[in-house]
């Protein structure tokens, strides 16, 4: 499986705009610090909707008083907590429903 980083995309961007690494790079930057202020600062749940591309959300979880360690068979408390969800758009979903064509 490929693994992208950062760097990938910056590169990706740069090329298809023409411009220099170092000019794009910081646009992303800025780009990753607002998507990880907004959810940070979720107050106890936030949505970032992005058309054509999706939804990513901050979502708060229900307590689990009766939840079991496997390791030890334990009963233990989880509490509540948020968790991060994305939900792809439309157009990303049906791409991905698409049958592969692996022989």
């Amino acid at each position: 499986m490929k693994t992208y980083t950062k760097r990938d995309l910056v590169r990706i961007i740069a090329d298809q705009r023409k411009e220099p690494m170092v000019q794009v790079e910081s646009m992303v930057d800025d780009v990753i610090r607002a998507f990880r202020s907004v959810m940070l600062e979720a107050d106890p749940e936030c949505r970032i909707e992005i058309r054509d591309f999706g939804v990513f959300e901050v979502k708060t979880t229900k307590a689990k008083p009766k939840a079991r360690n496997p390791k030890t068979n334990e009963v233990i408390y989880v509490p509540a907590h948020r968790k991060t969800h994305f939900k792809p758009s439309k157009l990303i979903k049906d791409f991905l429903k698409q049958p592969l064509d692996i022989e």
